[in-house]
């Protein structure tokens, strides 16, 4: 007696086709929530890194603001500190490492372009050059994406008493305790509140090194 051959059924075939459906669907939702995951933390990466990127600038360079006063030109004397609401200036010095020697002029605040808003960092000598020296100014974008940039500033106009907070250092002749800096980015995204300690320059030929600014004259006619 001959022996029929056995094959798959309709039903079994269904069933079959159905159970790997479901496996490919299981599979590809996987592979999409480890896609998502992955883009999420690189993402978390990257805002982590703007926001180290922002903190130490601030904290390198402004931390170690210069009191001094331009009274090197025909303009009137000002002092090298000025900050708004939105913006803000200070002389510090840059690392060896970057090329620019000599005290060097920070002017920070909130520029747009192409329906984008960053915190642009304009950069130049606060001294003037030397005849024939090249005058280099140079700009920089700080971070990107950005909706609000808000300053804030701790001291007293005495630089005696414990002061208060204010949302202008303006026309002042030393400089500001704290610089509160709060900063949000397109997405709601808020940067960590950065409050910066200024660590005052001695002063020469005084005793109050803490209120009294610095007064340094032309280079060129110094020597």
């Amino acid at each position: 007696m001959k022996q029929q051959a056995q094959g798959f059924t309709l039903i079994e075939v269904l069933i079959a086709m159905t159970l790997l459906s479901m496996m490919m669907v299981l599979l590809f939702a996987s592979l999409k929530i480890c896609a998502d995951s992955w883009e999420k933390g690189e993402n978390k990466i990257n805002e982590v890194n703007e926001f180290a990127v922002v903190y130490s600038f601030f904290h390198q360079h402004l931390s170690l603001a210069h009191p001094l006063w331009n009274d090197f030109s025909s303009e009137e004397k000002t002092f090298s500190f000025q900050g708004s609401a939105h913006s803000l200036q200070f002389v510090s010095a840059m690392p060896a490492s970057a090329g620019r020697s000599g005290l060097q002029l920070f002017s920070v605040d909130l520029q747009s372009d192409n329906n984008d808003r960053f915190i642009n960092v304009t950069l130049m000598p606060f001294f003037p050059l030397a005849e024939g020296a090249a005058w280099h100014k140079e700009d920089d974008i700080l971070i990107n994406h950005v909706s609000g940039f808000t300053l804030a500033y701790f001291g007293s106009d005495d630089g005696i008493s414990l002061g208060s907070w204010q949302d202008e250092w303006l026309a002042k002749n030393s400089l500001p305790r704290l610089v509160k800096i709060n900063i949000t980015l397109d997405n709601d995204i808020i940067c960590p509140e950065m409050i910066i300690e200024l660590k005052i320059v001695a002063t020469p030929n005084t005793t109050n090194t803490a209120t009294e600014p610095m007064t340094i004259n032309n280079p060129k006619t110094a020597r």
